[in-house]
């Protein structure tokens, strides 16, 4: 499966260029323009280059909200490292032929693709999801299956990254996959930086269910937040579902429903990727013993430290150290080769 790159040529930051057409929705160009587009002097530094194109001089937005005017032309696609293409509620409207051309010719010249909620449905109708991994929003999963049985599509997570081409479900979702792309590109410090910039959660996998039983919990005390923030403070140490569930008072089953219901994954899933988050953050911080940094993140062992940050991550941890160790990555902003897609 072609990977691509995410590598921008030398001398300028990786430049990230939304396509936005007619009825596109505001909402996902605000993320877009938030994770990618802000100036961040809290980093001392710039991430991304950023603009906005649009096949029209003047596009109006969803139902008429409001029109844009004064940004690039479709051209500027041409020089985006990563393209996220346009996303739309009227999915069963054709995408104009010149934003499938741009999209196909980004496609081909090795550029990064990504997708926000319906925008999977722009990405398929360019021919470019076939054979691939991909999501959508779960209102229309029927619909896009119906329209596009080549692609795989996994409909009930929050996001699926295929290496060169990112999709998300649906609305928060296109910031959960913003802030894995960052991550992907600069380590978990850098994106931790930008979710307390944008307070929202720093890491939501992409695996997680789109939507849960009871997003606000009916009864108070049931509320996971308090477990939580107890339990991200002690990650070196050797807590386990049982210990997690002898904090909340609960039995090991209740405590698996109510990670179910209020977060969409189980309890040992949220364990372990807050230990690999930790581990990253170690790492890059300059901690070069592996037993030392899977001691601290609670992972265990070395063995144990590798096997998680490469599913977690798609490198090892010397990989993963040099690419976002100190040093590294480049101060520019100059993205390296892509990660791979992680397994799922």
């Amino acid at each position: 499966m072609p990977q691509g790159s995410s590598q921008s040529p030398p001398g300028r930051l990786h430049r990230v260029v939304v396509i936005v057409d007619e009825n596109s929705n505001p909402f996902e160009l605000g993320c877009a323009t938030e994770v990618f587009g802000l100036r961040r002097p809290e980093l001392g530094r710039e991430l991304y280059g950023f603009a906005l194109c649009s096949p029209e001089p003047g596009t109006l937005m969803r139902d008429g909200f409001f029109t844009l005017t004064g940004v690039a032309g479709l051209e500027a696609a041409d020089a985006a490292d990563t393209l996220i293409v346009p996303n739309r509620p009227d999915t069963e409207v054709p995408r104009r032929p010149a934003v499938l051309d741009a999209v196909r010719r980004a496609h081909a010249r090795g550029a990064r693709l990504v997708g926000f909620c319906s925008g999977a449905f722009t990405l398929a109708e360019a021919g470019v999801l076939d054979g691939r991994r991909a999501t959508a929003h779960w209102q229309w999963a029927d619909a896009f299956r119906e329209r596009f049985p080549a692609v795989r599509l996994e409909p009930d997570v929050l996001f699926v990254d295929d290496g060169d081409i990112l999709t998300a479900a649906g609305s928060s979702a296109a910031l959960d996959l913003g802030l894995h792309i960052v991550r992907r590109d600069f380590g978990a410090e850098v994106a931790n930086s930008v979710s307390r910039r944008l307070v929202f959660a720093a890491h939501r996998d992409g695996g997680q269910r789109q939507f849960v039983e009871r997003p606000v919990p009916q009864v108070r005390d049931e509320s996971l937040a308090p477990l939580l923030a107890w339990a991200q403070e002690r990650l070196g140490q050797p807590i386990t579902v049982p210990d997690l569930a002898a904090r909340a008072g609960v039995s090991p089953a209740t405590l698996h429903r109510r990670f179910r219901a209020q977060l969409g994954t189980t309890p040992l899933a949220w364990l372990t990727g807050e230990r690999v988050a930790l581990a990253c953050r170690i790492i890059e911080r300059g901690e070069e013993r592996l037993a030392v940094v899977a001691r601290r993140s609670g992972l265990g062992t070395a063995a144990n430290l590798r096997a998680r940050l490469r599913r977690g991550t798609g490198l090892s941890p010397s990989d993963y150290r040099r690419r976002f160790g100190p040093g590294g990555p480049d101060p520019a902003g100059r993205i390296p080769a892509a990660v791979p897609a992680r397994t799922p």
